[in-house]
C-alpha cells in the first residue's frame, strides 16, 4: 500500500484536503496547489468558505487572483461539509490552539477536526496535524480516537505531525523554502508523510517520533519568547539609567558570534509565541515541574502594554496633560509590520488599556481598516487617515506596529507628542522633548 501511496503522491493524483483556512492552511494550499495537486479548504466560517469559492483572498499576502485563477481550473474549492473528507487522499490538520482561560490547552478545534475525520476515515488515508500542541497529542489523543474506526495507522491509514513554521510577511521565506519537519507513528506513516510534504517543500526533515516534532515547534517559539522577555526587562531598566536598549542591542549585534538580537516591543503577537511555550508549561505540571523561565518570560512580556500605557501617562503628564480625555491615536492594529494578522496583538491590549484609563482612542492602519471582534475584544472602531490635519488633533501618537509603509517624516513633523515602541523614529531628528520610548 505504501509504495501506491507514493506513486498517487508523485503523479499528483492524490487529492488534498487542508482543514482551516487561515494563516497557516491557505499558504499551505497554495504550495500544493502550484505543484498541481487539487485541494479542497474545509472551514467552519461560512465567509471563508464563500470567499474561497467566489475566488477572494481574505489574506494580504495571497491575491485574490491566484484563488480566482485555481477555483476557475477547478483545482481549488471550499467546503463546510466535512463529510467531504473522505474524497481527499491526505488530510491536512491548520486549525487555532488557544489558550482557555487559566492558561491550559485548548484543544477542541483539533479534537473536533479528527473526529469528524474519523467518521469518514478510509484505508490509505493520510492525516497530518500542523496545529501547535504539546508532545503527546499526536500519539495519545489522534491516534486513539482514529483507531476508533477499526483501522490501523502505518497498515490502514497514516498518521503524523508535521509543525507549521508559516511567518507571514516574511518574503525571505515563504512556505515552500522553510525546512520541514515531518514525523509520523510508525515508520511506514513517517514515510508516506515526508513524500507527501517533498513534492511541495524544498527541505523536509523527518524525525524519529511525533513527540519530537512537536517538542521542536514548542522549543522554537519558547527559545524566541524568552529572548524578547529578556530584552523587554532590559529596556525597561536601561530606560531607568537613561540609557537606550536600542543602542546598546545594536551594538552588541557587531559580535560575529555568539550573539544573536532580539528586540523589545509593546508585548507578544500572533498566534505562536504568546501561547505556545504555555503548552509546555501545561504538559509539565503533569510531572511536577515547574518551568520557571518559561513562566518568567510569559510574565514579563505579558506586563509590557501596561508598561506602555503607564509611560503614556507620564509622557502626557509631562506637557501638562491627563491621560483621561486625552485623544490618543495608535499606530499599527496588526501584531508585526506589513502583514493584516491581527491575532494576539498587543495593539488591541494597549487600545483596551488606555480606553480603561479614560483615554479618547483612535487607531490607523493600512491593511486593517475596520477592528473586526476578536475572542478578548469587540472594538467598534475604523481607521483614521492619517493628514496633517489629524495628527495634530492627537495628544499622543503611540506607534505599536512599524508598517514600512508608514510616513515617517508625516508623523514626526505633525505629531504634538509621540510615544515610539519599535524604535520607529531612530534617527528621524525630531525634537527630544517631543518623543517617548517604551
Amino acid at each position: 500500500m505504501v509504495e501506491e501511496i507514493l506513486r498517487r503522491i508523485k503523479d499528483k493524483t492524490a487529492e488534498i484536503g487542508i482543514i482551516g483556512l487561515g494563516y497557516v492552511g491557505l499558504p499551505l494550499a497554495r504550495e500544493f496547489l502550484n505543484s498541481g495537486f487539487i485541494v479542497t479548504g474545509f472551514d467552519i466560517d461560512e465567509e471563508k468558505v464563500g470567499a474561497i469559492n467566489g475566488g477572494r483572498s481574505y489574506i494580504d499576502h495571497i491575491s485574490s487572483d491566484f484563488i480566482s485563477t485555481y477555483v476557475s481550473r477547478k483545482k481549488l474549492r471550499a467546503s463546510g461539509d466535512y463529510g467531504e473528507l473522505k474524497k481527499s487522499d491526505a488530510v491536512i490538520i491548520c486549525v487555532p490552539t488557544p489558550l482557555g482561560t487559566h492558561y491550559d490547552p485548548n484543544l477542541e478545534y483539533v479534537v473536533n477536526s479528527v473526529r469528524s475525520i474519523a467518521k469518514h476515515l478510509r484505508r490509505g488515508h493520510i492525516v497530518v496535524l500542523e496545529s501547535t500542541t504539546y508532545p503527546g497529542t499526536t500519539d495519545d489523543i489522534l491516534l486513539g480516537i482514529l483507531e476508533e474506526s477499526g483501522l490501523r495507522a502505518g497498515e490502514d491509514f497514516f498518521l503524523g505531525y508535521s509543525p507549521e513554521r508559516e511567518d507571514p510577511g516574511n518574503r525571505d521565506f515563504s512556505t515552500k523554502r522553510i525546512p520541514k519537519i515531518v514525523s509520523g507513528v510508525t515508520n511506514n506513516c513517517r514515510a508516506v508523510i515526508a513524500g507527501l510534504y517533498s513534492e511541495v517543500i524544498d527541505t523536509v526533515v523527518p524525525v524519529s517520533s511525533t513527540k519530537v516534532a512537536e517538542s521542536a515547534k514548542l522549543l522554537e517559539n519558547i527559545y524566541r519568547a524568552v529572548n524578547i522577555a529578556l530584552v523587554n526587562e532590559l529596556k525597561i531598566i536601561l530606560a531607568k539609567l537613561d540609557i537606550d536598549v536600542w543602542e546598546v542591542i545594536e551594538a552588541a549585534n557587531t559580535k560575529p558570534f555568539g550573539f544573536h538580537a532580539f528586540y523589545p516591543g509593546p508585548g507578544l503577537g500572533g498566534h505562536c509565541i504568546p501561547i505556545d511555550p504555555f503548552y509546555l508549561t501545561w504538559k509539565a505540571r503533569e510531572y511536577d515541574i515547574h518551568t520557571r523561565f518559561i513562566e518568567l518570560a510569559g510574565e514579563i512580556n505579558s506586563s509590557m502594554p501596561y508598561y506602555v500605557v503607564s509611560t503614556a501617562i507620564k509622557a502626557l503628564n509631562s506637557v501638562g496633560k491627563s491621560i483621561r480625555d486625552a485623544k490618543v491615536l495608535v499606530l499599527g492594529a496588526a501584531y508585526k509590520p506589513d502583514v493584516d494578522d491581527m491575532r494576539e496583538s498587543p495593539s488591541l491590549k494597549l487600545m483596551d488599556l488606555l480606553l480603561y484609563e479614560g483615554a479618547d482612542v483612535s487607531y490607523n492602519d493600512p491593511y486593517i481598516e475596520v477592528l473586526p471582534p476578536t475572542r478578548k475584544y469587540a472594538f467598534d472602531m475604523r481607521s483614521m487617515v492619517l493628514t496633517p490635519e489629524n495628527l495634530t488633533s492627537m495628544d499622543l501618537v503611540v506607534i505599536a506596529t512599524n508598517h514600512s509603509c508608514y510616513d515617517w517624516d508625516l508623523i514626526a513633523s505633525n505629531s504634538n507628542l509621540i510615544l515610539d515602541t519599535r524604535n520607529a523614529l531612530s534617527g528621524a531628528g525630531i525634537v527630544k522633548d517631543k518623543i517617548w520610548k517604551a
